[in-house]
């Protein structure tokens, strides 16, 4: 499977995740304006860009991140994702980005004096604090009505943190997040909850499957996916219910049933906090609209 989802945050503040989880090389092309500064992170695997027609061609590797800016010729987006490898980049005009950093212009090569004609291209490191801004803004799964302002803070953060290069404020919080080892324990945490969604494993339980203890399960998950390892689940929950009874191919008791509510009335709750309307309701509301 494969996804590319483009988000307007504001006026001249585009973001993208490119998602390619499918066993083929994704490309992507994408025209892109001039006087638009171009930040791609890696979050993992690998990708290339290519430039005119294909004669040079600029990794982004695993863990790294470019900067590109061109004043004087529009840079398209011509990328190949390769298999199993994630993308998120930030499009944000000179104009926007000038607002947001005026004052601290001397410290941004780019918009030094002798620079601001030309064309920049810069490669840097993904600090452990932009590890985790990127991968909460890949694993977004509050209310969408907030979704443009949880997206525009991120947006802004991953800039600061960008720029921010002799201080990572995370990573005397969270020193475990710079091993990679312990990331990946993480993400085999949420693996396993999901899979084991009706009748998911406990806090100890699931710390013990993935070889963390459990205050480094609870601190580093919430600082990769922004919630609690439960609070994640719950919305996972939601999100598949309102799939299944989007489906047409199960009914109320059914959904309730498959997500792991032993009783209707518990499933009904449930569904109500999170959208604000029963699962029938919702259902009537489907029909309407077809």
């Amino acid at each position: 499977m494969s996804s590319v989802e483009e988000i307007k945050v504001e006026q001249d503040f585009i973001l993208i995740r490119f998602q390619n989880d499918s066993n083929e090389v994704q490309h992507v092309e994408k025209q892109v304006k001039t006087g638009l500064i171009q930040f791609h992170f890696n979050v993992k695997g690998s990708a290339r860009f290519n430039f005119n027609n294909g004669t040079y061609k600029l990794d982004l590797n695993a863990e790294k991140s470019l900067l590109l800016y061109n004043p004087q010729k529009e840079l398209p987006l011509h990328l190949e994702i390769d298999p199993n490898s994630w993308i998120i980049s930030v499009l944000v005009s000179i104009k926007k980005f000038h607002t947001l950093f005026s004052n601290e212009a001397e410290h941004i090569p780019f918009l030094s004096e002798e620079n601001l004609d030309k064309k920049y291209y810069g490669e840097e490191d993904i600090s452990p604090s932009m590890a985790i801004v990127l991968n909460q803004i890949f694993h977004y799964n509050q209310n969408s009505s907030i979704k443009n302002l949880y997206l525009k803070g991120k947006g802004y953060e991953l800039l600061s943190l960008y720029f921010n290069r002799n201080e990572d404020p995370n990573a005397e919080q969270c020193p475990f997040l710079i091993d990679e080892e312990n990331v990946l324990k993480i993400k085999k945490a949420k693996e396993i909850v999901i899979a084991n969604m009706a009748e998911p494993p406990g806090l100890q339980e699931l710390a013990d499957q993935v070889g963390l203890n459990l205050k480094k399960l609870k601190t580093g998950f919430k600082q990769i996916y922004g919630d609690s390892v439960y609070s994640f689940l719950f919305d996972y929950k939601m999100e598949s219910a309102r799939k299944l009874l989007e489906s047409g191919s199960y009914n109320v008791n059914e959904v309730g049933l498959q997500i792991g509510y032993s009783t209707s009335s518990h499933f009904i709750a449930a569904f109500k906090k999170k959208y604000g309307i029963t699962p029938k309701k919702y259902l009537m509301n489907l029909n309407l609209n077809v």
